[in-house]
This record gives structure tokens, sequence and C-alpha cells, in this order.
């Protein structure tokens, strides 16, 4: 039997759950299996390592097990940043049957900048079922009563499918700045399985069969990287990091092989609001590339974009009627 102060861990195919009750605080945290997508950030993030990777179970180039994520009871400290920073909005947390996150409570971590709002006076309400059935996470419904669209905002994960979808109604703000690239060439013949995995259709199989990127709607999770059979080399680097005049020297890790991957993700830069943090400061090392300034797709250009139509469930068909 657990007593008070000790981490009670249950695992079901659906969620794993962690409970510490303790005399004046009862944390509690959730993680959804169903739609976790077993992406690098979990792992990354988490400051005392308590979150590790588990792998996918591939047979003939398709996903047979989904990959996922584990996490220690010993060494989570119930810090939320992995609340914040989970890519697929998977990660719930309580304190005393509250919601809340003690790194955001506390200005010990910034909150992502993002946002998904929607202009129904854009937008062409016959088109409403079409954007319904093209959020992969099922978080916009119709209200009938004020005759619009609803975001179930806590569990968006920002993919920007509602933007094409509308032709521009919603729009999207997205935490992450960065890239994914597709080098067909370089994939393991007949291997699709990062089209498995994927949380939003940016990496999708044509009707032709054929693996397929669609680069707008990629949220930088990684997941892709995680499942491909073709791995990356790291190697070790220091980074110096200064957060209240302290400076530290801090190991961290790189690819040296990205131009040989099938597929790659780089992470630039996070929107996020002002916080002084050194366990901010740590996280965004673990996370972020060496690279910052660069120009993501513009939003006017992405919504006339054919592949990104295509890419939507039943975009074949919608393209024929705007044609």
């Amino acid at each position: 039997m657990s007593g008070r102060g000790q981490t009670i861990k249950t695992r079901t195919d659906k969620e794993i759950i962690l409970e510490r009750p303790m005399v004046t605080r009862h944390y509690k945290m959730r993680w959804n299996i169903e739609y976790c997508v077993g992406c690098q950030i979990g792992p990354s993030i988490c400051p005392f390592d308590a979150i590790s990777h588990v792998d996918a179970v591939l047979e003939g180039g398709r996903m047979a097990v989904k990959q996922a994520v584990d996490i220690d009871p010993e060494k989570c400290v119930f810090c939320g940043e992995c609340v914040e920073m989970c890519p697929v909005s998977v990660i719930s947390m309580w304190v005393n049957g509250d919601k809340e996150n003690p790194v955001i409570e506390y200005d010990a971590f910034p909150s992502l900048v993002q946002s998904t709002t929607f202009d129904k006076t854009k937008f062409n309400m016959r088109k409403r079922q079409f954007v319904i059935d093209n959020c992969p996470v099922s978080v916009i419904s119709y209200d009938k009563k004020e005759k619009t669209l609803l975001v179930d905002d806590e569990h968006c994960i920002r993919c920007r499918q509602c933007e094409v979808a509308s032709d521009g109604a919603f729009q999207v703000e997205q935490p992450w700045q960065g890239k994914i690239e597709l080098r067909r060439e370089k994939c393991v013949e007949g291997c699709l399985a990062c089209a498995d995995i994927c949380p939003t259709r940016a990496l999708h199989i044509s009707e032709e069969g054929e693996l397929v990127l669609a680069d707008y709607y990629c949220i930088k999770c990684g997941a892709c990287m995680q499942i491909c059979p073709v791995k990356p080399e790291v190697e070790t680097y220091a980074v110096e990091a200064t957060a209240y005049g302290v400076t530290n020297t801090v190991e961290h890790t790189r690819i040296t092989n990205a131009d040989d991957l099938p597929v790659y993700v780089e992470r630039w830069r996070v929107n996020h609001t002002p916080v002084v943090s050194a366990a901010w400061t740590s996280a965004l090392q673990r996370l972020a590339d060496d690279k910052a300034g660069m120009v993501e797709i513009d939003r006017k250009r992405a919504l006339k974009r054919r592949d990104l139509i295509l890419a939507l469930k039943g975009g074949h068909s919608h393209t024929k009627e705007t044609e």
C-alpha cells in the first residue's frame, strides 16, 4: 500500500495516471495514450529524465504497434513542464482537484503563445461539416443556437488544417517555428510509417499510395523522426547558459547525419510569454536548433496551395467543387 508522498502509477491501454497524495497538496497527472504520438518533446523536455520513449513495432513498413512514452513515477516531480510543452495536448494536471500547472502558476516557465480563432463573417457555413471532419483531434463543433463553429482550445493542436478547409475563416498561431523536410529518395523501400504516426496529415499517403508532405500542417513534434527506421546519429557539445547572473556549461546533443535522414524536423524558436527562468533556458536549449529568424510559409499562399487542399479528408472533391 502506498503512503502519503509516494507516487501511485496506473496504466491502461488508454491512459497513464500518476498521483501523489500529500498532506496539503494532492497531485495528479494524466497522459491520454490514445492520442499520444510518442514524440521527441516529452523525453527531451523532462528535467529529471522521468519520461522515456517506447518504440513502435513496424511490419512491412507500416506501424503495427504505436510508439508511445512511459513515465517513471520515482523520478517525476510533477513540475508540469511536459504539460505545457506537449504538442498534441494529451497531458493534464490537477492539484487538489483543480487544473493547475506548478511551473506556470509560479512563473518558473512561460505559457506558449498559441491560438485558434474563427471569424464566421468570412465563412460559408455550408462547408462546416467539411471543416469539422478535417480536425484530426475532433475539437471543432457546430453551435446551432449561435450558428457558429466552436473550438475546444485546450485540446487544439494548432495543425492549421481548419485554416485551409475554411478558406481562411479560421486563423491559427502555432507556438513553434521551424521546418520539416521529406527526402523520399532516402526512405526505406515500402516504408510509410511516418504517415501512420503523424497527428496532422502533414505526412500522409496520397490516393496513388505515395508518401506526401503537406508542410504547412506540421506542428514540429518530431514523431516522424522517432518512428523512421533510419535513425539520427548524435554528438555531444557544450553550451553556456546564463540565468540570474550565473553562467553554467551544459552538455547537449545535435544530429550529425541530418542530410541522410528521410524526414527531418527542425525547431528554431518558440513563441512564449515573457519569463526569466533557468528552467526555461535549459528546456529551450534541449528543444530548439541553433537557427532563428527564418521565414515560415505565408498564410495567404498556403490557402491557395492545391497540395494542402488535397491532403484534407475529401480534399479531392473539394478542389473539384471550387474549380
